[in-house]
């Protein structure tokens, strides 16, 4: 049992603009985003692009969801497809992101994405004349108001409540709020796991063949057990099914997943695995740098590959740690090759995953007499991103990004992976 009276119980919104990138494309052209019938897709031209966003009434009417392709979306004189404009729903996103400055502190603003941010509320209550619901429903109604977009607000004494809320019962009420006290009734029946925020399919997967199905079976599994299973993730697994978040607004909400990669749906099927190589070696340096930004490096690489659905889907996902820690592109590379040409099927790929983790500081570099050039490598790195910070992501590209089996000279052009 988890004495729930011993921990902070803090005012915290979750708030969540529904289907944000449809909804600011349909007050663009002047429709209603509850509606209307809209489907922002990566490129209109493109037969088998990938769905983005679509309008609440799309999904409910048609099934039509994130990760659709253009091709399933009925040939329907209502419905409306558009390419994104992701400059402006950015621009859109930190105007609404100043709105909460009206109501909280900066500090008390943690913008989780660019659709979803969490309010602290704490202390602020007598100054709107009202509890943390009533914020809420202001915060609604001015954001609708200026913008004309729906939204969405959890509210719970921590962020993990906040979320859970918000997924679970703010998404069809508008505004909700939970409580520790409705850990019992409104979170334990929960299953399948992979709808508790935090669990993904595979960590899903583990837990079912412990027995574990839903969360309330998670809560009251032996914390020795699921700790010897899963280390100190298992503790958070534990607690987080009892409701319990002590993290500090901002912070990860799962501790110990700090990891940095890069995910890409390729534009068309790869058949051939060295055009394949060429898009790893590009992500490679993508995630390098992305590491190298924060001054990290990680010792477990993990590589996931998807086949064409043309093939009937299917892939591969592995990993490898390695004895020293790199934030090194080539490095990085090797070790994916080595996954790749060992785990690869000789089908069609059309998905690519890279990922880096197993992070520490970047603050000293291992030399090995064997390798003596590691050290001038990695400056080398600090170096182009340097360039490219300046002049560009595309200022410096390597070779096999002119090929034809190259993404990155394109994916430079595209904001947050699409069209600006």
């Amino acid at each position: 049992m988890v004495d729930y009276s011993q921990l902070p119980a803090h005012k915290i919104l979750c708030v969540d603009m529904k289907s944000f990138y449809a909804s600011c494309a349909a007050v663009l052209l002047g429709l209603d985003p509850l509606t209307c019938y809209l489907a922002v897709v990566g490129d209109t031209k493109r037969e088998g692009s990938i769905v983005l966003a679509a309008s609440p009434r799309l999904k409910q009417e048609f099934g039509i969801k994130t990760g659709s392709r253009l091709f399933e979306i009925p040939k329907d004189p209502r419905i409306k497809i558009v390419n994104p404009k992701m400059a402006t729903y950015l621009r859109i996103s930190t105007e609404i992101t100043r709105l909460f400055h009206r109501f909280v502190p900066k500090e008390s603003i943690h913008t989780y994405s660019v659709d979803e941010s969490f309010l602290k509320v704490d202390g602020v209550e007598n100054l709107w004349g009202g509890d943390a619901t009533a914020i809420a429903y202001k915060i609604k109604r001015d954001i609708e108001r200026q913008f004309q977009l729906p939204c969405a607000i959890g509210i719970g004494p921590n962020m993990l409540l906040s979320k859970l809320c918000l997924d679970l019962e703010a998404k069809k009420k508008g505004v909700a709020e939970w409580t520790f006290e409705d850990v019992e009734k409104k979170l334990w029946p929960l299953s399948p796991l992979s709808k508790m925020w935090g669990i993904g399919s595979r960590v899903e997967k583990t837990l079912n063949k412990m027995g574990i199905m839903s969360v309330g079976q998670l809560a009251n599994y032996p914390l020795e057990l699921l700790e010897k299973k899963f280390g100190v993730m298992g503790n958070q697994l534990y607690h987080h099914a009892w409701g319990v978040d002590l993290s500090e607004l901002g912070a990860p909400i799962m501790q110990g997943q700090i990891s940095f990669g890069k995910s890409q749906i390729l534009l068309r099927d790869y058949p051939d695995p060295d055009e394949v190589k060429s898009v790893i070696l590009e992500m490679c340096e993508e995630v390098a740098r992305r590491a190298r930004r924060y001054g990290k490096m990680g010792r477990t690489i993990s590589l996931g590959i998807g086949y064409s659905k043309d093939e009937f889907g299917g892939g591969f996902h592995r990993s490898k740690t390695i004895d020293r820690a790199t934030n090194i592109t080539m490095e990085l590379y090797r070790v994916c090759l080595d996954m790749f040409e060992k785990h690869y099927a000789k089908k069609t790929v059309r998905k690519i995953s890279i990922a880096l983790s197993n992070i520490e500081d970047d603050d000293e570099m291992q030399l090995d007499l064997f390798y003596a050039s590691r050290v001038k490598e990695q400056k080398i790195g600090y170096v182009m991103d340097e360039i490219r910070n300046k002049y560009g992501s595309d200022a410096i590209l390597r070779a096999v990004s002119y090929t034809s089996a190259g993404t990155a000279k394109h994916r430079s052009k595209l904001v947050g992976g699409h069209k600006a």
